[in-house]
């Protein structure tokens, strides 16, 4: 028995919808997690982890999903497209200090606007983290255009996750100094979108009025990070 299948959550308009909370995703469909470690018929993730050949809690690393990746359709279409193996844990986050913003660039497959991450002191948001075994997070790199339009960094920011206490920093696809800025083109520009002053939060515009903005690109995110070289 499954608790949800990807017909449930579509992924258009972008960044599609995705259950509350906590969930395990595995072949277009998931399970609830009940306060991010228990299914809810009372087995364990690390049990069904383990029941499914897939590495523990303690062998994977937390990767901040502000975009799209939270959503089970665009799990599937990871799983389709890229490769992606083995279940996929979503844990709810409380992310403080960062926020999803729209970027200045549009995608090059449909002309929707994605989101990038930027610094906004005393902003909190609830986002997710998957918390990725190797080969997972290899596939985010591919499908996040990892040296391209993002770089992998660990976000210096406080991150409280749903049953699994709180980090000091995060992993997170954030965008690469190369891809910001006015003179960067559209499909492959990361920039922070700046509208009258201000960035635009994904939270308090939709995608449908997302892409009517006019606005410019800001010359930088406001984050504190490092950026990774290799693996984490």
């Amino acid at each position: 028995m499954v608790d949800f299948s990807d017909e449930d959550f579509p992924a258009d308009p972008y960044p599609g919808s995705r259950p509350d909370g906590s969930f395990v995703h595995i072949g277009k469909s998931g399970h609830h997690l009940v306060n991010g470690r228990t299914l809810p018929d009372g087995t364990g993730l690390d049990e069904f982890l383990s029941a499914h050949g897939a590495a523990p809690l303690a062998g994977r690393l937390p990767v901040l999903a502000y975009g799209s990746n939270a959503n089970p359709s665009k799990i599937s279409w990871l799983r389709d497209r890229l490769g992606l193996r083995g279940p996929v844990v979503v844990i709810g986050a409380e992310c403080h200090g960062v926020s999803a913003v729209w970027s200045a660039g549009v995608r090059a497959r449909d002309g929707q606007r994605p989101a990038v991450l930027a610094g906004l002191p005393g902003v909190v948001e609830h986002h997710a983290v998957w918390l990725t075994t190797p080969d997972q997070r290899a596939v985010l790199d591919e499908c996040e255009g990892r040296g391209e339009r993002y770089r992998l960094s660990w976000v210096h920011a406080p991150v409280r996750l749903e049953g699994h206490g709180a980090l000091s920093s995060v992993l997170a696809y954030t965008a690469r100094p190369e891809a910001v800025g006015a003179d960067v083109p559209v499909h492959l520009n990361r920039s922070p979108l700046v509208v009258d002053g201000h960035f635009v939060r994904c939270s308090e515009v939709g995608q449908a009025d997302a892409v009517l903005l006019v606005g410019v690109a800001g010359g930088e995110d406001g984050l504190v990070v490092s950026e990774v070289s290799g693996e984490p």
